[in-house]
């Protein structure tokens, strides 16, 4: 079983300053075998509670402390794990209780996915009392357990890749790229097992989840959508387009694609534009969790490196290490890089990924040059490693995926 090291390290700091702590990721990332399997094993007692099982639903609303009756006697804190309890139509009310009253002596973790992250954005009742931390499908870094320091990194994002075992990495990222980063399709090593699975998956959250917010009736027309989206991914979306294709609203595609995003099917990343001249200021780039519906093997490829990425920052941002973005770069005159990194607001480093070409894309240098920063092409092919040097505006570098994003801190 994989240990996720990552979200282990990130649970104990967290749980180190706050008692209460939301893990949020997609459905079957595996958020309940992690905290059962895994973190549970660092606390004397553990009680689960799901929402979706009767009785436990039935204990909550007869005894909503029903936890109390855990043994606290002796060192540490019990761990109390409340899954998809943002079902409870008084979830919020009923954590701040909680909270309020037991923080002292019990830890929480409150599980769910899309749901538990659309319901925190309404009402501000447990400001101040929660951290929250995501949990992604499996990535390189992850995997292959050769991160590098995030000052290291900062300082030259170049440099972390003589940690990584090339061979090693290079046949993670094969297993990535066929079958996903999702726990069950991947560690089967099966192709069979991810189109089962695959094929299910997304129809559930529809069908399941989105189905269950009151708005939401136009079924089918909101699964047509998603099934366009893989020759969509790495293109700037122009929700008029879809919504023309759909001969749906335009307000309707729009809340639709904000729900996909909502329930980890989908994330966008926006455009960079200081300091950029003539650059585009409102299209989203869009991307997937479950990338190997992807057929196009470009747009799969930088599709894992945006996955890559987002994890990485998210993960920086829990952390507190500062504010970090992802974005992208695109100018009028359709010039683009595909990935740009942020801290505090201020651009560091520029990312391309090209499949096979192994030559500094035109647009990656120019834009480089603009904002005076080191600048990466990642390839699919492995054992490249190629070093530019090329003055103030910074150092470019031409390396296998596999490599450098199994260095990512």
């Amino acid at each position: 079983m994989e240990t996720r090291a990552i979200y282990q390290s990130l649970w104990k700091d967290l749980s180190a300053e706050k008692s209460m702590i939301f893990l949020s990721g997609p459905r079957q990332v595996g958020k309940t075998t992690f905290m059962r399997e895994i973190i549970a094993k660092g606390y004397p007692h553990t009680t689960y509670f799901n929402w979706d099982i009767v009785d436990n639903k039935k204990t909550l609303l007869q005894d909503p402390y029903f936890f109390q009756a855990v043994d606290t006697e002796g060192p540490g804190r019990p761990l109390v794990i409340l899954d998809e309890i943002h079902k409870y139509r008084h979830w919020k009310s009923y954590l701040k209780g909680a909270y309020d009253k037991f923080h002292d002596r019990f830890a929480f973790a409150v599980l769910g996915s899309g749901r538990l992250d659309l319901g925190k954005r309404t009402g501000d009742a447990m400001t101040g009392r929660f951290l929250e931390m995501r949990l992604f499908p499996f990535t390189i870094a992850e995997l292959t357990r050769s991160r590098t320091d995030i000052k290291r990194f900062l300082k030259d994002p170049f440099s972390g890749m003589d940690l990584v075992n090339a061979a090693q990495s290079a046949r993670v990222w094969e297993g990535l790229f066929n079958l996903g980063g999702f726990p069950e399709p991947f560690l089967s090593g099966k192709e069979a097992t991810w189109r089962r699975w695959s094929a299910n998956y997304g129809r559930q959250i529809i069908r399941e989840d989105m189905r269950s917010i009151n708005e939401i009736r136009l079924i089918d027309d909101i699964e047509t959508l998603f099934s366009l989206l893989p020759t969509k991914v790495g293109s700037p979306v122009s929700i008029n387009n879809l919504a023309t294709d759909l001969q749906v609203s335009f307000p309707a595609v729009k809340n639709w694609l904000d729900l996909f995003d909502y329930f980890y099917l989908t994330f966008r990343i926006s455009p960079w534009t200081k300091r950029v001249t003539r650059s585009i200021l409102k299209e989203k780039k869009l991307y997937l969790f479950n990338y190997p519906l992807i057929a196009d093997a470009a747009a799969r490829f930088e599709n894992m490196v945006a996955l890559e990425l987002l994890r990485a920052v998210r993960s920086w941002n829990e952390w507190g290490w500062g504010d970090f973005g992802l974005h992208y770069l695109r100018n009028k005159d359709k010039k683009e890089t595909d990935f740009l990194l942020t801290k505090d607001r201020v651009p560091f480093l520029a990312i391309e990924a090209k499949l096979t070409d192994t030559t500094p894309a035109p647009a990656l240098m120019e834009f480089q040059s603009v904002l005076k920063i080191p600048a990466v092409q990642l390839v699919h092919t492995p054992g490249t490693v190629r070093r530019i040097i090329s003055g103030k505006s910074g150092d470019v570098g031409v390396f296998s995926a596999s490599r450098w994003l199994a260095s990512l801190p």
